[in-house]
């Protein structure tokens, strides 16, 4: 499916996309070429389906979906919020110790100001609250391992399966989540979504947002006129791999329906189309550069076998310690004060803060 893009494309399409001159990072950061991690979050099904089952699935929790309605971003720049966001997970997963740090630190800042009313149940959401970041963190890792054994080399084994967790766990450390409450085994994760399930809610607002989300097309560049209908019938195949991958009862919750002999079908398409991708890592660097530019710099690296600077790996403590950072639960207290202020008390709006300051860290925000 992907690869179908080359040929699709124009000349001047093909030259933009050419692949880059690849810094090495830092160091290994956190994990490493010897984690499951890298192994997993490499694979090509991890930043294009998995990514996006993982944004469709958060819209459920009434709190984060209040945050997401509030800025309309992902209507008004769905690419810049998916360039962005990708960006940060990949940072997480692959960068250096020290852009990843100081990431997690500007992020702390961008979601002070995610804060509010609940328009359906009338409590207040904040963005920074661990049980929010809880929900995006498992989401998250959950949909990539998800897809990863679905359409991609299939499931790990017992003793990587639980690496793989233990993994989760030390990113779980740039949330303001404690990585106390991570599950470490595949039991402790079905539970934990068990006991979610009571409060997911398929408000009108959710049920917007999936289906927007759904939609792969509104991640996509400008494509020229003959790769338009190559561009719809990947966005369809994506859209169906993601539902999918969904249990029933979301499905139904949500409205979103799917024929069965559709979440049969698009197994062995999706599965051809991410081992052929896999044969070539410059081609997998060529359509992240597509999907999601910002990511190139974090990833390629990785794709492509370049060694960092350093083969140190690092813990999240150390880094914190090494920069000079706080943990993202204790970080910009005054700050997520001054804005609950506003927003609380004065009934205006948030401040901006953090947000320009994130551009050079996390992408553009245009």
């Amino acid at each position: 499916m992907f690869f179908v893009y080359g040929r699709a494309m124009s000349k001047a399409i093909r030259t933009s996309l050419r692949t880059p001159d690849v810094t090495p990072h830092q160091d290994y950061g956190f994990f490493g070429p010897d984690s499951v991690t890298w192994r997993v979050w490499s694979y090509p099904s991890s930043l294009t389906v998995g990514f996006q089952r993982a944004v469709v699935v958060e819209e459920l929790d009434p709190n984060l979906v209040a945050a997401v309605d509030e800025t309309h971003d992902i209507y008004r720049r769905p690419r810049t919020r998916y360039d962005r966001t990708v960006r940060y997970f990949a940072m997480v997963a692959f960068g250096g110790s020290r852009q990843t740090a100081t990431a997690a630190d500007v992020l702390v800042k961008i979601h002070s100001k995610a804060i509010g009313t609940e328009p359906y149940g009338g409590g207040r959401y904040d963005a920074n609250d661990p049980d929010s970041q809880l929900w995006i963190h498992l989401t998250a890792w959950h949909s990539i391992l998800y897809c990863y054994e679905k359409y991609g080399p299939g499931p790990l084994s017992a003793d990587d399966e639980a690496r793989y967790w233990q993994e989760c766990a030390v990113a779980a450390e740039f949330q303001t989540c404690s990585p106390q409450d991570v599950p470490r085994t595949r039991e402790g994760v079905r539970h934990y979504f068990e006991r979610m399930r009571p409060q997911l809610a398929a408000s009108e607002i959710a049920v917007e947002a999936m289906n927007h989300l759904l939609n792969a097309k509104v991640m996509m560049p400008p494509l020229p006129k003959a790769a338009r209908p190559v561009a719809r019938i990947a966005a369809e195949v994506l859209r169906a791999g993601t539902i999918a991958t969904m249990p029933h009862w979301m499905r139904q919750m949500s409205g979103i329906a799917q024929p069965r002999i559709v979440d049969v079908l698009v197994r062995p398409v999706l599965w051809t189309a991410f081992h052929l991708a896999k044969l070539s890592p410059r081609g997998q660097v060529l359509l992240l550069g597509l999907l999601s530019p910002s990511t190139v710099p974090i990833a390629a690296p990785i794709l492509l076998g370049v060694p960092p600077v350093s083969p140190e790996i690092l813990t999240p403590a150390d880094a914190r310690s090494r920069y000079g950072f706080d943990a993202p639960a204790v970080a910009h207290q005054d700050l997520r004060a001054r804005q609950a202020a506003r927003v609380f008390g004065e009934r205006i709006a948030p401040s901006d803060e953090g947000l320009i300051e994130s551009e050079p860290i996390l992408g553009s925000m245009r």
